[in-house]
């Protein structure tokens, strides 16, 4: 015996006392505690339970994407290419009806994809290959004609543009135009009348927008040529009735009329001008008039009989001083040169004063000049301002002609572009690659298919995983356990190979093991260690639970205990089985009323184990365990042993259990993962808690390490089940029993 057998020796009342509800909470303090394994792990679980569902869904739609593949008919697919530029190829300076700014919108190749799709588009290519009269076509697509014409003609287009492919090249100006048929040469024949029908298509509806446009025009300029013929007339008969006469007019740039010169403006001028001159003159006369004497004038300086007449004098007055050096005045030839210079000067003078009056008669000449030409400047400015005032209302009109001139001449422009650029006929779309006819065929494609079939077998597992998750409402885990029911997790008891009756034979087995973890959980149930009276029970048959009894007994008794086996399973007995005895007298018997608890006991050769077997088969079990007896042979037979394990039937469909749960002192329930339903369990262990019974905890059994991942590194195997004979059960117990080493058993 060991240090750990040694737990449940130490005496009872050296132990302080634990509440049983303290003695709960120890023992689900350790489940409580621990973390759920990660949900990825969780999610692995779930794929490992079911795997050979999903392996069979994944297969079977493999098999069926095969299958479909292999019947489908061959498909081939021909391409044709175009570039579709943003702005029109124009052969000429001309610009078409489209502004080249709207060419170059986002939404311009978005446009042209859709056009390429278009209902119109694929009827323009019915009609030209004249589809709806050729069989092979509807051969091609593995369909029958129909019988009236617009049906027919209706069943090509939704070919078509079923069939047909716009891919556009990315991060380029071209565009793939591809078709699929069973036919290669149709598939080509068609590709190429797509787009050269796109192309026709494009260029009628520039024509259209042409002749629309040429027509709007037509009544437009209709309409702007009558209003400008109006306004100029009315321009020309507000001129001549105010008068108004332009001598010369030009247009700037923007076409506006400007007038350079009017009548009234240059009669101004003229008259102006002279008036000037004559100003300048009447300075100039009277500058001179007040000059001083005539005869140093400038006009007596530079008259020229004046000048001869001076010019005459000084050399008469030199010949005079000459004569007077010599003779006397009185010398008669000195007289008569003196008589010459008086005549001279007599000339001189007359030459001076007429010289001065013709002075003075310039200036007033020019005096009444500028006068004359005053009047006729104000006269004319009058005229002027009048013209201005009426040029007012005159200039309206010169605009109102001028703007009817321009939106004429503009839109008589924009006539003669239309007309130009319509009849080039420009498009933006050429063909890049003509198609070729398919040499191989492009569906249906194996690997693609079965791609798609495992993508599709995988989306169906998860779907039906999930159904099955949320139909399977078992245990998966022993960590669902307090989760899930509401008790404490006393331990995990894992699947093994070998035989679990010889599994336990050995205290250093994975089973032992465990059980003895079990048992050590136990220990802290009640305040005097493991409780002296135990049952265990489960939901359904077949969980674990008389197996669990007998190692729990073994495990106890190897501690120096005394320890009885009582099988409480009236219906369907099998601790008896397990030990190779033959069930003659039992449990049945001291319900009845015996009291010989040393002769219905068998001892065994496990040292400080004995059983009882359930005796001869009542004909109503409940009856006999709803008596007051129960209780007290419980008591009898812990007097004599000092514990009590109790194999209690299941609780699903029975009372047996309930009846059972009352009279022990504790009850531990068994659960198998992926066993009964979550509400089952929680059924049952109401119906058990209702009636008054203790569940200690709760034991999950058969846990698969390969499965469920927990890290064990071990595992056992179960081989037993229940069978309740005329009640409707069968046992793997017994049968598994019979061929098991049967240990001896004797009279207690």
């Amino acid at each position: 015996m060991n240090t750990r057998d040694n737990l449940d020796n130490t005496p009872a009342d050296t132990r302080a006392p634990i509440s049983q509800q303290e003695t709960r909470l120890l023992l689900a303090q350790g489940d409580d505690d621990r973390l759920l394994p990660p949900e990825i792990l969780q999610y692995w679980q779930v794929v490992l339970r079911w795997r050979w569902v999903i392996a069979g869904i994944i297969a079977a739609s493999l098999a069926i994407g095969l299958v479909v593949t292999l019947l489908m008919a061959p498909l081939y697919t021909a391409r044709s290419q175009i570039e579709i530029s943003r702005e029109q190829k124009n052969v000429t300076n001309v610009e078409g009806i489209d502004r080249a700014s709207e060419a170059r919108d986002m939404e311009f190749y978005d446009t042209q994809y859709t056009l390429l799709e278009a209902e119109s588009l694929a009827e323009r290519v019915g009609t030209a290959l004249k589809l709806d009269a050729q069989e092979a076509f509807f051969e091609a697509h593995g369909v029958d004609g129909a019988e009236r014409p617009e049906a027919r003609k209706r069943q090509v287009m939704s070919l078509l543009l079923k069939n047909v492919t716009i891919e556009p090249v990315k991060k380029s100006k071209l565009v793939n135009v591809k078709y699929t048929s069973r036919s290669p040469e149709l598939s080509s024949r068609i590709a190429d009348a797509w787009v050269r029908e796109f192309i026709g298509a494009s260029m009628d509806r520039q024509f259209s927008s042409n002749a629309d446009a040429r027509r709007f025009l037509e009544a437009r300029l209709s309409e702007l040529r009558r209003k400008l013929e109006v306004s100029e007339r009315e321009m020309v008969t507000y001129a001549s009735e105010k008068g108004i006469v332009e001598l010369s007019t030009t247009r700037d740039a923007e076409g506006k009329t400007q007038a350079q010169q009017t009548l009234a403006s240059a009669d101004l001028e003229g008259v102006n001008a002279a008036l000037i001159a004559a100003r300048t003159d009447r300075v100039a006369a009277q500058s001179k008039t007040n000059s001083g004497a005539a005869e140093t004038s400038a006009e007596a300086l530079a008259n020229s009989t004046i000048s001869g007449f001076r010019q005459r004098r000084g050399e008469l007055a030199a010949d005079y001083a000459r004569l007077l050096a010599q003779f006397e005045p009185q010398y008669p030839e000195a007289v008569a040169i003196k008589q010459q210079i008086d005549a001279l000067d007599a000339s001189i003078s007359r030459e001076a004063a007429r010289v001065g009056a013709s002075r003075r008669q310039g200036y007033a000449e020019a005096r009444a000049r500028e006068q004359a030409l005053e009047t006729q400047v104000g006269d004319l400015k009058s005229q002027l301002d009048r013209q201005q005032r009426d040029s007012i209302q005159y200039q309206v009109l010169v605009r109102d002609a001028d703007t009817n001139r321009q939106l004429y001449d503009a839109l008589l422009q924009r006539y003669k572009e239309i007309g130009i650029a319509g009849a080039i006929g420009t498009s933006n779309i050429s063909v890049v690659d003509k198609a070729k006819i398919p040499n191989t065929p492009s569906a249906p494609s194996i690997p693609l298919n079965l791609a798609v079939a495992l993508l599709v077998g995988m989306g169906a597992s998860l779907l039906a995983l999930f159904a099955l998750e949320q139909m399977n409402q078992g245990i998966h885990a022993p960590e669902d356990v307090p989760n899930l029911l509401g008790h404490p997790l006393l331990g995990n008891v894992p699947l093994t190979s070998e035989d679990p009756q010889e599994a336990l034979q050995d205290p250093k087995s994975y089973l032992s093991e465990a059980y003895f973890s079990i048992r050590s959980a136990l220990a802290f149930a009640t305040t005097h260690g493991v409780p002296h009276s135990l049952g265990l029970t489960s939901t359904k048959p077949s969980e674990g639970k008389s197996t669990s009894a007998l190692a729990l007994a073994q495990i106890i008794a190897r501690t120096g205990k005394s320890v009885l086996l009582v099988d409480a399973d009236l219906r369907s007995p099998s601790v008896h089985s397990m030990f190779g005895l033959k069930n003659v007298q039992g449990f049945s018997n001291m319900l009845t009323g015996s009291d010989d608890v040393g002769g219905l006991a068998l001892e065994t050769d496990l040292a400080g184990l004995s059983i009882m077997t359930t005796g001869p088969k009542p004909p109503n079990p409940s009856e006999l365990l709803s008596s007051d007896r129960l209780g007290q042979v419980l008591r009898l037979l812990e007097a004599r042993y000092d514990h009590v394990i109790v194999d209690c039937p299941p609780v699903l469909g029975l009372s047996d259990a309930p009846l059972l749960s009352q009279a022990v002192e504790g009850l531990v329930y068994v659960v198998e993962p992926e066993g009964a339903p979550v509400r089952g369990i929680r059924s049952s262990i109401d119906r058990v808690t209702m009636l008054g019974g203790n569940i200690l905890g709760v034991i999950v059994t058969k846990i698969d390490p390969s499965k469920n991942s927990y890290g064990y590194g071990y595992g056992y195997g179960y081989g037993y089940g229940y069978g309740y004979g005329a009640y409707g059960y069968g046992s793997e117990d017994d049968a598994q029993g019979a061929d098991a080493p049967a240990p001896s058993g004797r009279r207690a």
